[in-house]
Parts: C-alpha cells; structure tokens; sequence
C-alpha cells in the first residue's frame, strides 16, 4: 500500500467562536457525487465502519482522504474518495447534518436500531451526566483556545501595522504570475483544516503537504499579518487561473486567515511556518514575511509580543487539558454505548457498504 494514497486532513476544530467546521460541503451539490451520512451515538463504531471503508478503497488504488475528529485525532469523522465521489462523514453533533436531497444525493446509515436501548434506558443517568461534563469540559477549552485567538489575533494586528501589506501584495502577484499557468476558466475549491488544537497540543498534519507537493514555499511569519495578505492573493489568483485548490484556514480564525494553500494539480504548496508550526520540508523555498516589516517599529513591540506570544502558548496548553478531561470522559461514555451495541448487524451494514462502492 502506497502511503500517499492516505490524506490526512480535518473538517473542523474548536475555534474562538467554538466548534467550527466545513462539513456542510459534504452537501454541496456535485453531479454524481454520493454521501454517505451516519446516525449514531458514541461508541457505536462509527470510526470503525470509516477505517474499513477507507481500507477497502486504499486497497482497490484510490487515494483517501482520512477526515480526523479534532477531539480525538485517532478517530474519523468522515472519508474522503473524490476519484469514487464518494464520502462518508459522521453527522452528528457538534457537526450534525441532514440530508439536502435525500437519496438523489445523500443517504442516512442510521445505527440506531443497532442499540439495546433498554441498557442505555438503565444507564441514563450516568449517560446524561456524563454527556453534559464532556460538553462542559469542551466549552471550557473553547474559551482558553479563544483567548488565545484574540492575543494572536493581537499580534498579527501589531505586525501588519509595521508592514508594507501593498509590497507583500504585489509580490504574491509575482509569485502568481511565476507559478500558475493559465488553465480553462475557473478553479475549485476544498476547504479543510491541516492543524487544530488538541488533547495532545497543537497537531499539523505536515505529511499530508509532503504527500501533495513536490515543490513548498514556508512563508515564515511568526505574527501572520503578511503570510495572511500573499496567501489571499495566490488564493484568488489560482482559482482566477483556473486551478483547483485546497484551502487551509487557521484554526484560530477559520474564516478569516488562510494558513496553508495546495495545488495539488500542480505538486505545489504554500505553507505557513510559525512557533507553533514547525516545518519540516526538506528542500522547500522560505520566505521571511520580515522582510516587508519595518524592522525598527517592530521592534518597539518586541516586550508585548513575546508576552502574547507566552500567554497565547499557556492559554492553549490549559485548552489541551481540559480537552484531555473531555475525551476521559467521552471514552466513559463510549463504554455505555459500546456495550450496548450489536456490532455483528454494524458489520453488516459496513459489508454492504463497501460491496456498493
């Protein structure tokens, strides 16, 4: 099995504004795309059903796209075969999704009716206890990680003050004109997340570049405010080209600041690289973001950014706490589920799944 038929990537995190997510363009409609959309409580092998269903389709030659829950990196929220157009997601909470155009377009696989329900009736208490602790415990986490954000976001709004935004425009424009060819008339695009802020710290999916592209530029920008202004213009300038693209937000304002830009049409990436992004691409073009920065005036605050910078790093490590509380007690719960479960009938539909792919 070759490696780089397994993407890595996520479609939604736990943001300032709390959790926010693309999954809605699993809905989005596309001629001749089938989604496939789950119905299930926790523990009932929704991550597993995917994992199977993603091998079969690694084993068949297909390139996957392994959509990683940002709560617990090592389970699936959805699967990704744009070569099959199809997906696979779990649409419940806090990402919940209803079909659009049922069964033209999309299909619910509810596991419901594999539940013992008169085990889950016997165990309510403890279940709703511990559903309102998870959702409290990631309520918590969501307001350190949007402290964080708004020190970060202070950051980048003291950089871009010192920077020359105009310059570090015209100059994507150049990289534009270097780097994409014209082709036809208009690019589309994915949007995704390749980091997050997790139970284990902040997780960047670095492979997943390596994977794609042959040829990295970093954009080197420890405050973002130029990194924001060059990836903005490649990204208009690459659909305006006609290129295909997937466009990686930050985490931290997901829909405000692109962090990451593939051209996957043309082995090509564009990743930012920062202290919390280290980037480990052998080979790869760096751009110092400084260079558009009026160094002295940076440097005249120097002292409040490195403070925001400190607090920003302590804000998130108390977020990764409170997450890993969380998942101890969404593992508890799971159990209840997962005893409850009829896993042989779960097999069964997960066979006949993959047999219709």
């Amino acid at each position: 099995m070759d490696e780089k038929q397994k993407l890595d990537f996520l479609l939604g995190a736990v943001s300032p504004g709390g959790f926010t997510g693309y999954f809605d363009q699993v809905l989005a409609v596309k001629s001749g795309w089938r989604t496939l959309l789950i119905k299930a409580g926790p523990g009932c092998g929704k991550s597993t059903m995917m994992h199977r269903i993603s091998d079969a389709l690694v084993a068949a030659g297909e390139t996957v796209e392994f959509i990683h829950c940002s709560s617990d990196p090592d389970s699936l929220d959805g699967v990704i075969c744009m070569n099959r157009k199809f997906c696979i997601v779990d649409a419940t909470a806090p990402h919940t999704l209803e079909p659009r155009y049922p069964g033209a377009s999309e299909e619910i696989i509810s596991l419901y009716d594999c539940l013992d329900r008169g085990k889950l009736h016997d165990a309510q208490s403890d279940v709703v206890d511990l559903f309102t602790k998870c959702s409290t415990l990631q309520e918590r986490a969501g307001r350190y990680i949007t402290a964080a954000g708004s020190l970060l976001t202070d950051s980048m709004r003291i950089a871009g003050s010192t920077a020359n935004l105009p310059a570090a425009k015209a100059f994507a424009g150049h990289l534009a004109l270097k780097y994409f060819p014209k082709n036809g008339n208009g690019g589309d695009e994915q949007l995704r997340l390749l980091s997050a802020n997790t139970a284990d710290g902040v997780l960047f999916y670095a492979d997943t570049v390596k994977k794609l592209a042959d040829n990295i530029i970093v954009l080197q920008d420890e405050f973002g405010a130029v990194s924001k202004t060059i990836l903005r213009t490649l990204h208009d300038a690459a659909l305006a080209r006609g290129h295909n693209v997937i466009t990686c937000y930050c985490p931290f304002a997901p829909w405000d600041k692109i962090e990451h830009l593939i051209l996957p049409d043309l082995s090509l990436a564009f990743v930012t690289g920062n202290y919390f992004l280290s980037q480990p691409f052998e080979g790869a073009r760096t751009i110092h973001c400084r260079r558009f920065c009026n160094k002295e005036t940076l440097a005249g605050y120097r002292s409040r950014l490195r403070w925001n910078r400190r607090a920003a790093e302590e804000l998130l490590g108390q977020a990764s706490a409170l997450q890993k509380e969380a998942k101890a007690s969404h593992d508890l719960l799971e159990k209840h589920y997962t005893s409850a479960a009829d896993f042989a009938e779960i097999d069964r539909i997960t066979a006949r799944i993959i047999a219709s792919l």
